[in-house]
């Protein structure tokens, strides 16, 4: 595993592309209400992109995948594409993925969002899995292990019975999408990688309602569900280590680290 110390300069570089990225969760809000097709927002997300920030994004053909977010409605844990057939409508839960690239570095975040009011039983599996990514968080600095902050994710979420998704975890970021290390949101105390300084990666934790297996799509390709049919949710930002803890690239205007 070969695992990069970011530069003073690609850090910087980082730290732009992160807070578009964040911007964009926080443009796309009020667009997410019931009536709206996850094609709509894609497109409200894309251009805003290329036009507003003069940026990248990211998925779009990233491995063949056709749009430029993804959109995760209800079982769908994570991967979904946007669809002008998908329609939102009141109670749905969904997770909008964003990821942009400026300047060759890419910022990586995801947000959960209620359209309507949403079951109490779906409010509370969207609390939980955010309190996993912020507990996760609270743990980076250098020293910590990898395994420390996936088991700090696992106690949190088994705490509230709801199962940790394995297939699918946190990663390092950069110039790349998708480098070393993996950051898996389950493991043992002290074990797995030690984090430095300068290292860049996502925690984005995918907590199921009900048991923690998945499928994958056979017509898209792409798109991972829940494999009984319960509700699925995830949160995710892009982070550093620093010297004495962590900077939150992603992190929006309602967020404190």
């Amino acid at each position: 595993m070969s695992v990069s110390i970011k530069s003073v300069d690609e850090l910087a570089k980082m730290r732009v592309a992160g807070a578009l990225a964040a911007q964009v969760l926080e443009m796309i809000g009020p667009y997410v209400v019931s009536g709206v097709t996850t094609g709509e927002l894609d497109r409200i997300c894309h251009e805003y992109i290329i036009n507003e920030q003069q940026a990248i994004p990211a998925p779009l053909n990233y491995r063949g995948f056709p749009k430029s977010i993804c959109t995760s409605v209800n079982q769908v844990v994570c991967h979904g594409i946007p669809s002008d057939k998908k329609i939102l409508k009141s109670g749905d839960i969904i997770n909008i993925d964003v990821t942009v690239i400026k300047d060759g570095y890419h910022g990586d975040t995801s947000k959960m969002f209620c359209v309507g009011e949403a079951p109490v039983h779906a409010q509370k599996l969207i609390e939980i899995t955010q309190e996993c990514l912020y507990i996760g968080i609270e743990l980076v600095k250098p020293g910590t292990t990898l395994g420390d902050i996936g088991h700090a994710i696992y106690q949190h979420a088994s705490k509230y019975y709801y199962s940790i998704v394995r297939e699918y975890c946190g990663h390092g970021i950069g110039a790349v999408f998708h480098e070393d290390p993996q950051v898996l949101h389950y493991g043992n105390p002290g074990k797995g990688l030690a984090l430095q300084e300068g290292m860049t990666f996502t925690i984005e934790p995918m907590l199921n309602a009900g048991k923690r297996h998945t499928k994958l799509s056979k017509h898209d390709g792409w798109t991972v569900e829940t494999k009984d049919g319960r509700l699925s949710a995830q949160w995710e930002h892009t982070m550093a280590v620093t010297a004495t803890g962590v900077e939150v690239f992603t992190a929006r205007s309602d967020e404190r680290f």
